[in-house]
Parts: structure tokens; sequence; C-alpha cells
């Protein structure tokens, strides 16, 4: 099985080893619920402002078939921001999945209208 690429990037704020390992290793997890995932796009941003409380945030893009997810999570703490992100976007792909799951378990009648009549 090839996995997705994963694009890791950081906006005002230099990438550590360990931060790459842990937002792969997060991600990883996404990957093994949907193996229709066609590349990932994290961003991590250092805000520089007086709140303290959104001074990182954790941005994820996953492209797939159909619209594509993105989603942004902020707080006071650059691994708790990722944990959040990882979460809520687990929740989404699970919603989506069984959104569809549903649909193709319960089709819509098709009304053929005035062709559907005998003659």
């Amino acid at each position: 099985m090839t996995s997705a690429p994963i694009v890791v990037s950081g906006v005002h704020m230099d990438l550590t080893d360990a931060l790459k390992e842990t937002v792969c290793a997060k991600v990883e997890r996404l990957l093994r619920h949907n193996p229709r995932i066609v590349r990932v796009h994290v961003e991590l941003v250092h805000t520089r402002c007086s709140d303290h409380s959104r001074e990182f945030a954790a941005q994820i893009r996953l492209e797939l078939p159909g619209p594509d997810i993105v989603v942004r999570e902020e707080s006071d703490d650059l691994y708790k921001s990722i944990d959040f992100l990882v979460d809520k976007v687990d929740r989404q792909l699970r919603r989506r999945h069984r959104l569809e799951k549903e649909k193709r378990n319960h089709p819509h009648p098709t009304d053929l209208g005035e062709l559907g009549r005998a003659a």
C-alpha cells in the first residue's frame, strides 16, 4: 500500500525533527482510517500576538476524492493544537464515511414520470 505524501511547513517558526515526526505519526492514524487520501498538507503557525491562548495554530488540508477537508486549530501549545486538529479531522472523516455509506445503502427512488407509464 502506498501512503499519501505528507507535506509539513512552518510559518514564522523553524520546524524541528521532533515536530515533523510528531505530525507524521499523528497523520498516519488518519491514513489508516481512509486509504483514499491523496495528499496531506500540514501548516504549523506561530503568531506573535498579545493573546497567548491562540499563539500557536495548526492547519491541515486533506486532498481526497470529493471536496477537500480543511481544518484549523489554535491553542497556547503547538503539540496540543496538533492533537486537537487530528481529532477534529478524524471525526470529519468518520462522518463523511458514514454519510457515503448511508447514501450507498439507501438510494433515493427515481421518478420516471410520463416515461414509466404504459401507453
